[in-house]
C-alpha cells in the first residue's frame, strides 16, 4: 500500500485482518451523487460517519447510508438526551483525528460510542471515510460488520424521510 495512504483506519483493518480497497478520487468532490458514481457504487453504498456532541466532551459517532437523514427526534430518545448538536469541524478533527468529509469509524483518536443506522448494513458493497479528503475504503458488507467493534445498530431514519 502506499504509504502517503495509510491513515489509522487502514492500520485498524489490517491489524483486525479486515480485506479493504482503497478509491483515490481524481479530483475535489462535491456530492454524494459525484464520489458514489467515481466509486462504481449507488449513493446507498456511501456510508457516512455523522459526529454528534451530547455534552462537553461527551460525543457520539452515527453511521448512515446515502442520502438518509438522521431522524433527531429518533436519536434523542435512543440516546434519552432532550438536547444534543452537531459537532463543529474542529471538534470532528478533535475526537475522531479526521478533517470533515474523511472521517471513519475505524481508528478513530478518542473512545466514543458508534452508532449504526440498518440502512449501513443492506448494500453487498460499501466505502467509507478513509481519514483522507479525497480517498475511500472499499469494504464487501461481511468485512465491514466485521470490522465495526461495540457498534449499536440502531433505526434512526423516519420512514417520512
Amino acid at each position: 500500500m502506499d504509504q502517503s495512504l495509510k491513515t489509522p483506519a487502514t492500520r485498524q483493518l489490517e491489524e483486525q485482518g479486515i480485506p479493504f480497497r482503497i478509491f483515490v478520487h481524481p479530483g475535489p468532490i462535491r456530492s454524494l451523487e459525484q464520489a458514489a458514481l467515481e466509486r462504481g457504487q449507488e449513493p446507498d453504498q456511501v456510508i457516512r460517519s455523522l459526529l454528534f456532541r451530547l455534552e462537553k466532551d461527551e460525543y457520539v459517532m452515527v453511521l448512515i447510508a446515502g442520502k438518509r437523514q438522521v431522524s433527531w427526534p429518533m436519536l434523542r430518545q435512543y440516546l434519552g438526551r432532550s438536547r444534543l448538536t452537531m459537532a463543529s469541524e474542529a471538534e470532528v478533527l478533535q475526537v475522531t483525528g479526521y478533517p470533515t468529509g474523511a472521517v471513519s469509524p475505524f481508528g478513530v483518536s478518542q473512545r466514543i460510542r458508534l452508532l449504526a443506522d440498518r440502512s449501513v448494513f443492506v448494500p453487498a458493497e460499501i466505502s467509507i471515510g478513509s481519514g483522507l479528503r479525497g480517498v475511500a475504503l472499499i469494504l464487501q458488507q461481511d468485512d465491514f460488520r466485521n470490522a465495526l467493534v461495540n457498534c449499536e445498530v440502531v433505526d434512526l431514519v423516519s420512514s417520512t424521510t
